[in-house]
């Protein structure tokens, strides 16, 4: 059974951080890209970071420059680490892998991911 399995959210001040990581299990995502996407209340979900499968990085404007994606092949876990969090970082953060994540992303396709791990809560307090 394949699972993607998400910790590290939690509650901070901004200017906080936080790291989350998904762990991946039941395949080997070598051959995947994952990202991360968020759902805040009220709005669409939306588009964080993504690595290739050869480690090529992708991000939201919103978030380049304070946050980074990275993988660890060796324990198939993928991490987002967010540095800088403002209030407007609030939202549930998913982790997603898909052969295609890329070509989705790119025609905004945030729903169609082939797994999708639990949200994880993040909630930046001012």
């Amino acid at each position: 059974q394949v699972q993607l399995v998400v910790s590290g959210g939690g509650l901070v001040q901004a200017g906080d951080s936080l790291r989350l990581s998904c762990a991946a299990s039941g395949r080997t995502f070598s051959s995947y890209a994952m990202g991360w996407f968020r759902h805040a209340s009220g709005k669409e979900r939306e588009f964080v970071a993504a690595v290739s499968w050869n480690g090529n990085t992708y991000y939201a404007v919103s978030v380049t420059g304070r946050f980074t994606i990275s993988k660890d092949n060796a324990k198939n876990t993928v991490y987002l680490q967010m540095n800088s969090l403002k209030p407007e970082d609030t939202a549930v953060y998913y982790c997603a892998a898909d052969f295609d994540l890329l070509s989705r992303i790119a025609r905004s396709d945030y729903y169609g991911m082939e797994y999708w791990g639990k949200g994880t809560l993040v909630t930046v307090s001012s």
